[in-house]
């Protein structure tokens, strides 16, 4: 039943997992690599330009210089490609790649002033996105058998949305709701502007929502479950309990919706968490403290 479930939540905004396809079209993503690299103000280079000769061609390649998954890699291209677009390249290992230390990922040749350039660019947006990918990966491995999923939440930074949540299908992760218009999720502060009526909240909401938008109630006790169950709900998110109050949740729901666990995740908690029965864990930690991945540009 709960993959069922998960089937027809996956079709409106929740935990869709559509494949490892890059969100960005070509011309969204000649924009935002145009402005990062417009931030650098790399067409004035004035170290480059005072050290070499502007006709110098050179090789390189990109190397990850800790082990872990690869993403972004689009995005360096079109960086390199800006400033060199007779630049030829050649890539080893494609997002969503695991790598040991030491791997070169891709490889390089070209003006020496433009891969120079585009160099901090390229790596900036690799390394952000690697570093969410890699972390995915971690917890993702964590929780391996259980047959519980790890998901992203909207703790993103600003406009890079749609670039981190790719980043965490890189690692092996699902997406959350993209946005406030994909599904409904009733949280604390909305319960308590309709004094906690769990059910008034939930008819309001279907009400509102445009046919076949699913809708997610966080609840904090077994009394808001019964009552998010009653309502006919199609995801409970159990917000911040610990092991016994889970377990007594997902045994209380017991298939007749989507159970999320949700608050304090760690690493060293995840795989317990996932043990109770729950279907998934949402983490704000792979998109908002995830650590980047070392990469760095190895001229020849």
């Amino acid at each position: 039943m709960i993959k069922r479930r998960e089937s027809e939540l996956a079709a409106h905004g929740f935990a869709w997992q559509e494949g490892l396809h890059f969100p960005l079209t070509k011309k969204d993503l000649a924009t935002i690599v145009a402005a990062a690299l417009e931030e650098d103000d790399t067409r004035h280079d004035i170290t480059t330009a005072a050290t070499v000769k502007s006709n110098r061609r050179v090789r390189c390649r990109l190397v990850a210089r800790q082990a872990g998954v690869i993403a972004g890699l689009p995005l360096a291209c079109e960086a390199f490609e800006q400033l060199d677009s007779a630049v030829t390249m050649r890539v080893e290992h494609p997002d969503g790649s695991r790598l040991a230390a030491q791997t070169p990922v891709m490889f390089l040749s070209g003006n020496a002033h433009g891969l120079l350039s585009a160099e901090r660019v390229a790596l900036n947006f690799m390394q952000r996105l690697s570093g969410i990918a890699t972390l995915t990966a971690r917890y993702v491995d964590a929780i391996a058998g259980t047959g519980a999923h790890i998901l992203d939440t909207r703790k993103t930074t600003p406009l890079l949305r749609r670039l981190e949540k790719y980043a965490v299908r890189a690692g092996g992760g699902l997406n959350h709701r993209m946005d406030l218009a994909s599904a409904v999720l009733i949280k604390d502060n909305h319960l308590a502007a309709v004094d906690g009526d769990i059910a008034l909240a939930v008819t309001r909401a279907r009400a509102v929502a445009p046919a076949g938008i699913k809708v997610e109630v966080e609840c904090d006790t077994l009394e808001q479950i019964r009552a998010a169950i009653d309502a006919g709900v199609d995801i409970i998110m159990l917000d911040n309990m610990q092991l016994m109050e889970l377990r007594e949740a997902v045994k209380l729901v017991d298939g007749s919706a989507v159970t999320e666990a949700s608050g304090g995740v760690t690493l060293d908690t995840v795989r317990l968490i996932a043990e109770t029965g729950v279907d998934w864990i949402s983490v704000g930690a792979l998109t908002h403290s995830a650590p980047a991945l070392d990469l760095a540009l190895d001229f020849d």
